[in-house]
């Protein structure tokens, strides 16, 4: 079976051969942690996720925090029922949620788990923002909460650090999508359902964070959003975290332009003592 399952439509058979994401005919696990607290307090909350992180991605940004797993897709590997089964294991009291950290490249067989099955807790899926507007369609089916990336609105930028050049407008109609599909439900302090997006501000590229904020509120209104300012330096393209000067500019557009509904980190979070070890 040939692959769609996100925008750069490679169209191999992963039974045979892999695509840009390393994927393969199976779902593939690199790390599980239980009541994961690194979320937003809104995903998070009181328990934690409990976090799934796939191996491989579709992005496989330059300076990934996760680089260790996203760029080679190696781990625990299962086939759709055998995944179901795994997750039937758990008691999904102990946690705020069952997330899936980018899970993009595994939509269509995530989609075959979730036939007839269901879990009793909220589902996020946590992912690049680069998706298959179409699957996402499918994937709401199960999935609760949308928390996605919108990484960047410039094309070239895109190109550099993640090989996406349509990048922006991908993620624009995706998100749209998310927004359709799931409006934001909120139990007290806890979102059950809806769309938090998140923008990880870079170094230098200050501009890059002001026209996606821009484009945000032009597209969206004033959704839920997520300004962070956790960047550690990874690969060849960077070699500093973002200066405080940097990460108040952003901030302050934000807020000029009515976008206060939502998170902002502190400069301590750049910190890779928040990086999981995998």
């Amino acid at each position: 079976m040939t692959c769609f399952d996100c925008p750069r439509f490679c169209k191999v058979d992963r039974s045979k051969e892999r695509g840009f994401c390393g994927g393969k005919d199976k779902i593939v696990v690199a790390k599980v942690i239980e009541n994961f607290k690194w979320e937003e307090p809104c995903i998070s909350a009181e328990k934690g996720t409990l976090a799934i992180f796939f191996a491989g991605c579709n992005l496989r940004c330059s300076y990934c925090q996760n680089k260790q797993i996203s760029h080679k897709c190696e781990g625990k590997e299962y086939s759709p029922e055998e995944f179901r089964a795994y997750l039937s294991s758990f008691d999904y009291s102990k946690y705020s949620a069952l997330e899936f950290i980018t899970p993009t490249h595994f939509s269509s067989l995530l989609c075959k788990v979730f036939e007839g099955f269901s879990v009793n807790t909220t589902v996020v899926w946590n992912s690049g923002g680069y998706e298959n507007n179409q699957m996402i369609e499918k994937v709401s089916s199960f999935v609760d909460v949308f928390l996605p990336d919108f990484k960047y609105a410039d094309a070239t930028l895109a190109q550099k650090l993640s090989l996406a050049p349509n990048y922006f407008e991908v993620a624009s109609q995706a998100i749209k999508t998310m927004i359709k599909c799931k409006p934001n439900i909120w139990q007290g302090q806890r979102l059950v359902q809806g769309v938090l997006i998140r923008h990880l501000v870079l170094p230098g590229q200050s501009q890059n964070s002001i026209q996606v904020l821009d484009a945000l509120k032009n597209q969206l209104g004033a959704p839920l959003v997520s300004l962070m300012s956790q960047f550690v330096p990874i690969g060849k393209d960077f070699d500093r975290k973002i200066l405080p000067l940097e990460y108040k500019i952003v901030l302050s557009h934000a807020q000029k332009i009515g976008l206060n509904d939502g998170y902002f980190q502190e400069m301590t979070s750049a910190n890779d003592k928040f990086i999981p070890k995998f």
